[in-house]
């Protein structure tokens, strides 16, 4: 009875004592693989623009490493000490497999939306802090996973896509961004007039201090854009910095109703209707 129980003492600890060597190590991988992924982001941060953007897809990309990095050394940890409490498991293993199988059959969205996923983080396509559109919904990236991306609209809501919806993605927040403006004088204004005055706004608006840190390109005065009834379109282009193509848009536009203003010329066109002969007199009740 003593030998019994002095074997199953020893039995009892050796288990135990394997299964702190296995959580141990688990509890260490998982410590060194928060470290590398930490040390990546840091590694990658720049003053720099460019780096700034680095170090986002850094960041995402560190995140998704380490919750599947985790979700594997978890696995693995368990799979190693079942045997320690009198589990077989190459059965286990087995009936793994055939669920995992299984489950690929039965949830092919899923397996769609993390394949999308990966292919989002490693292309680069977006990151957080981008702002993009995706089937007609723009707004800020929050949240990136494998499975999903979660975008602040200009509302205010957040709106939560799976990554197998995705098709074409429009990034607005890489390099720089472009705007057109059109102004339309009526027909019978003088093209040339109006064309030299928005030069000249152009102009000033290029060598203001206050502006030209975001502007890229421009403004440049393209032309004459189209005829229509209403008058002539004469159209502007201009490249804005990062998230700036709103406020220098405004801002061209209201220089430009300032100096025609200034300068007397009409925009858009007044239609008059001028009768010939005796005005129709009103019928009464």
């Amino acid at each position: 009875m003593a030998n019994s129980l002095t074997s199953w003492l020893t039995l009892s600890i050796t288990r135990g004592v394997r299964i702190l060597v296995v959580a141990t190590l688990a509890f260490i991988l998982i410590r060194i693989l928060k470290a590398l992924t930490t040390r990546l982001v840091q590694i990658s941060k720049s003053p720099t623009r460019v780096s700034v953007l680095r170090e986002q897809q850094t960041r995402t990309m560190a995140g998704v490493l380490y919750s599947v990095g985790t979700a594997v050394i978890v696995a693995g940890a368990i799979l190693t000490v079942l045997p320690e409490f009198g589990f077989n498991v190459t059965p286990v293993a087995a009936v793994a497999a055939v669920a995992s199988l299984a489950f690929g059959f039965g949830a092919q969205t899923l397996v769609k939306d993390l394949i999308n996923g990966f292919f989002i983080i490693f292309e680069d396509q977006f990151v957080v802090g981008d702002v993009i559109q995706i089937n007609q919904e723009t707004g800020r990236v929050e949240h990136v996973t494998l499975r999903r991306t979660v975008l602040r609209n200009v509302n205010g809501a957040m709106v939560t896509m799976p990554n197998s919806l995705i098709g074409q993605v429009a990034n607005l927040s890489r390099d720089w961004s472009q705007v057109f403006v059109d102004v339309t004088i009526p027909a019978e204004q003088a093209t040339g007039t109006a064309l030299a005055l928005l030069e000249n706004i152009a102009g000033d608006f290029r060598g203001d201090a206050a502006w030209s840190p975001a502007l890229v390109d421009g403004p440049r005065v393209l032309g004459v854009e189209s005829l229509s009834l209403d008058g002539t379109v004469l159209r502007l282009q201009v490249r804005a910095s990062l998230n700036r193509r709103d406020d220098v848009a405004r801002e061209l536009r209201r220089r430009i109703r300032m100096a025609f203003e200034e300068s007397q010329i009409p925009l858009g066109a007044t239609h008059k209707v001028q009768w010939q002969g005796h005005a129709p007199s009103s019928e009464r009740q």
